[in-house]
C-alpha cells in the first residue's frame, strides 16, 4: 500500500495581534487552551518542527498534531499527517527528513490508575514518543505530498568517524539463590498477603510500592558494535553502571561517568568521571565528592567540557552550613588541571553545547525570573556573554548542525508560549506561530507588574502581581491571593499560568514571589534559608504583601495564601507564623512536621543536609521542631484547604493529616481534598479542573463579601 502524506494548511498568523477588551477568561477555557512547544531545527536549519496539544475533556486525555514551519517564517505552518492521521514524537534525521509516528492521546494519570499513583508524568508532546500504528515514518518535508517511506532507528551513540556505536550494556544478572522449603513451609509462604523488604530506599514517589531493591541492579559495561557487523566489543570490566557516555572525536577514546557507590545505600551518589580507549584502557580522572554530570567533548577534541556541582555526601561529611555552586567546568585531554569557566559568575549553568569551531561553549541560565542564552569561551578568565535579552523566559532552545541558526518558545505572563527563531547570535528574531490568535482575540488575559522590594532585613526581592481583570482603582480595594512556589530551590517567572489568569479573572489580584532559596539570584541567596525553612523566606513573602498594600488597591484583610509542595509548606508556614495576616489558605502537599516527614518521605537528604542532621540528634530535632507548623498549630486562625495525592511519597498525605486535624481540633474551618492514586503531583486534567474549582470557592467563601470585587 502507497503511504502518502498529506500537508494541512493551517494559517497561524505571524503579525503581532492587537488585542482589545475581550471577555474574562472561563475555567471552561481550560479544554481549549492550545499548548504550542518542542521546537527543534531541522540540522540544515530551513525548517522547524513543534508540537501543538490540547487537552480533551471527554477522556481525559491529551492530543497532539505536529507541524513544520520555515525558520525564515516566508510560509505558515503545515499541519502534518499521515493518511488523515496526526503524527507525534517527530523529530529530524540525519539528512534533514522528519521522522515520526501516528499519534496517540496521552492518557492522563487519572485515566489509568497507576503504580503509586505518579506515573505517566512525561508530558504530552515531548519528543522521542509515540505511538502505536505500525512505526515509525519519514518524510521530506521540502514539498508537500511527498511519499513518507519506512524509518529504520538510526544508530544511537555513533563515533564521529561511524564506524562503532556505544552502549552502556547491561549484563544478565544472577538471581539471588532461593532456600529450599518443604511443603508446609511452601504452602504458608505462598498464602502470605503483603509485602516484604529489606533496604533502606523502598520508596519513591511515583513508583511500585516498596520500589524494587536498587541493589539488584544488573552492572553495565561500555560495550562498542561495528556499524558494519561483528561482535560487540566489551572495553570495561567495572561492575558499575556508566552514564553520560560520550566519544572523543578521535574515534579512539570514551567518556562517561559512573558512581563506585552506587550500591551502598548508605552513601549518596557522586559519579565521577572515567575515560576507556577502544582497546581497553580505562582512566579515572576523578574521585572526589562532587558530581559530575552532562560531558561534551570539544569538536577539536582538546577539551572534555562538564557540569561540577556539590554532593550530598560532601555537604554532609563537611558538616557544610550552605550548599555549593554548579559550575561549568572543562578539562584538557592532553593532561592539565581543570579549568572552572563560571568560578566568578552568579548563576548556574545549563547543560554546555560546543559550537562547531570549538570557540565558544553554549548554555542557558536563569537570571532572576528570566532564563536566556549565554555562551562563553574555552579559557581561563574569560567573559562570560549573554546572547538573548529582554523581560522573558527561552524555553527548549535548540541549535541547527552549523549552530548559526536556533528555535525556542518564549514565556510571558499576558499570553501562552509561542515558537520563535533566531540566528545563534540573537539578531535576526521572529516569531513563527500565533496558535493562540483566535483565542486572544476572545479572552483578555491579565498584565503582570514586576516588582521589587526589600524584605525586612534589607535583602531586595523580586515577584510579579497580575491585575484582576478589568482592573479599575476606583473599584478597589480588591482582595489578593499569594503564591508560594515549589522546591525551594527553583523559581518562577516569565510563563503563561492558567490557573493565576483564571483567579484573576475571578476578580483576584496574584502575587508570586521569589523568596529567599529561589534560583537565579546566586549562591548566597539561594542557601540564605539553611537551618531555618520558613523563617527568612516567610519574611520575603509577608514584606512583599506589605508592599504590594502600599502601592496597589489591595485589601489586606483579604489576602490569602497557595501552594504546592515547599509551595504547600510556606502555606502551612505563613497560616501559622503569621495568624492574622490571612482570610484564607490552600495547601497543596505541604509539610507539616519535619521529624515525621524525614523517614516517611523519599527525599530525606533535604532534612540531614538543610537540617545539619536527623530527628535523633538533638541540634538537628531543635530545628526540626521550630520549623514544623504543626508545632504552632495553636496560632491558627486562618480558613485552611489542604490538598494531597493519597499515594504521596515525596510528602506523604500523614503530613497535611496531621495539620489537618490540629486544626479543626481548634475549631476553625478546615477541609480535607484528598486525590485517589495520585502521587505527589495532582495531575490529570479532570483533577486539574475539579481542584481549581475548589479552590476558587474556597477563596470565595472566605474573602468575597457580597457585591465586592
Amino acid at each position: 500500500m502507497k503511504h502518502v502524506i498529506k500537508f494541512g494548511f493551517v494559517f497561524l498568523l505571524l503579525a503581532g495581534l492587537a488585542i482589545g477588551q475581550g471577555r474574562a477568561l472561563k475555567i471552561e477555557d481550560y479544554y481549549s487552551m492550545k499548548g504550542v512547544g518542542s521546537p527543534e531545527i531541522s540540522p540544515n536549519g530551513r525548517w522547524v518542527t513543534f508540537d501543538v496539544t490540547q487537552r480533551i475533556e471527554s477522556d481525559n486525555t491529551t492530543a497532539t498534531e505536529t507541524y513544520v514551519v520555515p525558520f525564515d517564517g516566508s510560509a505558515p505552518p503545515r499541519k502534518i499527517q499521515h493518511e488523515g492521521q496526526d503524527v507525534s514524537g517527530a523529530n529530524w534525521t540525519s539528512d534533514n527528513m522528519l521522522r515520526y509516528t501516528i499519534a496517540r492521546r496521552t492518557v492522563s494519570a487519572q485515566s489509568v490508575r497507576l503504580n503509586r499513583g505518579g506515573g505517566g508524568q512525561r508530558g504530552a508532546g515531548q519528543r522521542g514518543g509515540g505511538g502505536g500504528g505500525g512505526g515509525a515514518f519519514k518524510v521530506s518535508v521540502d514539498a508537500p505530498n511527498a511519499t513518507p517511506v519506512r524509518a529504520e532507528n538510526e544508530a544511537q551513540g555513533l563515533s564521529v568517524d561511524a564506524k562503532w556505536m556505544v552502549e552502556a550494556k547491561e549484563r544478565p544478572r544472577t538471581p539471588p539463590p532461593t532456600a529450599s522449603l518443604n511443603e508446609f513451609e511452601k504452602r504458608h509462604m505462598e498464602r502470605f498477603k503483603g509485602r516484604e523488604f529489606d533496604w533502606m530506599r523502598f520508596q519513591q514517589d511515583g513508583q511500585e510500592y516498596p520500589t524494587p531493591d536498587p541493589r539488584l541492579r544488573p552492572t553495565a559495561e561500555i560495550t562498542i558494535t561495528p556499524v558494519g557487523g561483528g561482535a560487540a566489543k566489551e572495553l570495561t570490566n567495572l561492575g558499575l553502571r556508566p552514564e553520560n557516555v560520550v566519544w572523543h572525536p578521535n574515534g579512539t577514546l570514551i567518556a562517561f561517568t559512573a558512581d563506585d557507590a552506587w550500591r551502598n545505600e548508605q552513601e549518596y551518589e557522586d559519579p565521577d568521571i572515567y575515560t576507556v580507549t577502544t582497546d581497553g584502557k580505562v582512566t579515572r580522572l576523578t574521585n572526589d565528592l562532587y558530581v559530575h554530570s552532562s560531558l561534551r567533548y570539544s569538536p577539536d577534541g582538546r577539551f572534555l567540557a562538564y557540569e561540577r556541582s556539590f554532593g550530598t555526601d560532601m555537604i554532609i561529611k563537611g558538616k557544610l552550613n550552605h550548599g555549593g555552586p554548579n559550575d561549568l567546568f572543562i578539562r584538557p585531554v592532553a593532561g592539565g588541571e581543570p579549568i572552572n569557566l563560571t568560578a566568578n559568575w552568579m548563576y548556574e549553568p545549563g547543560t554546555p553545547i560546543w559550537s562547531p569551531n570549538s570557540q565558544y561553549i553554549y548554555f542557558t541560565a536563569s537570571v532572576g525570573g528570566t532564563t536566556h542564552l549565554f555562551r562563553v569561551a574555552p579559557r581561563g578568565g574569560a567573559p562570560i556573554e549573554q546572547v538573548t535579552k529582554g523581560e522573558r523566559r527561552l524555553n527548549g532552545i535548540n541549535f541547527d548542525k552549523a549552530m548559526t541558526r536556533m528555535t525556542y518558545t518564549v514565556g510571558m505572563h499576558e499570553a501562552p508560549s509561542e515558537i520563535w527563531a533566531a540566528n545563534i547570535d540573537g539578531t535576526g528574531e521572529k516569531k513563527l506561530t500565533n496558535v493562540m490568535a483566535d483565542t486572544l482575540r476572545e479572552i483578555t488575559f491579565s498584565k503582570a507588574d514586576r516588582l521589587k522590594w526589600k524584605s525586612q532585613d534589607g535583602t531586595e526581592i523580586e515577584g510579579w502581581l497580575t491585575y484582576p481583570y478589568g482592573y479599575d482603582r476606583a473599584k478597589g480595594p480588591y482582595p489578593l491571593v499569594v503564591f508560594s512556589h515549589g522546591g525551594p530551590h527553583s523559581g518562577v517567572g516569565y510563563g503563561f499560568n492558567f490557573k493565576q489568569q483564571y483567579f484573576a479573572a475571578n476578580g483576584y489580584f496574584v502575587f508570586d514571589t521569589n523568596f529567599r532559596s529561589s534560583t537565579g539570584y546566586g549562591d548566597d541567596f539561594k542557601w540564605a534559608t539553611w537551618g531555618a525553612w520558613g523563617t527568612k523566606d516567610g519574611q520575603d513573602v509577608i514584606s512583599g504583601v506589605d508592599y504590594v498594600g502600599k502601592n496597589y488597591p489591595v485589601d489586606l484583610k483579604r489576602v490569602a495564601s497557595i501552594g504546592h509542595s515547599y509551595g504547600g509548606f510556606m502555606t502551612n508556614w505563613l497560616i501559622t507564623a503569621y495568624p492574622d495576616r490571612f482570610a484564607a489558605a490552600a495547601a497543596g502537599a505541604g509539610i507539616s512536621n519535619w521529624a515525621s516527614d524525614y523517614a516517611t518521605a523519599d527525599i530525606y537528604r533535604t532534612k540531614e543536609t538543610e537540617f545539619f542532621g536527623t530527628p535523633w540528634q538533638e541540634d538537628a530535632l531543635a530545628r526540626m521542631n521550630a520549623q514544623s507548623p504543626l508545632m504552632r498549630a495553636g496560632r491558627v486562625k486562618t480558613p485552611t484547604l489542604f490538598i494531597h495525592g493519597e499515594e504521596d511519597q515525596r510528602v506523604p498525605y500523614t503530613e497535611a493529616e496531621q495539620l489537618y486535624f490540629a486544626i479543626r481540633r481548634q475549631g476553625v474551618p478546615a477541609k480535607m481534598v484528598q486525590y485517589e492514586g495520585m502521587g505527589h503531583g495532582i495531575n490529570g486534567h479532570w483533577n486539574n479542573v475539579h481542584r481549581m474549582l475548589v479552590e476558587l470557592k474556597w477563596f470565595d467563601t472566605y474573602m468575597k463579601k457580597s457585591g465586592s470585587n
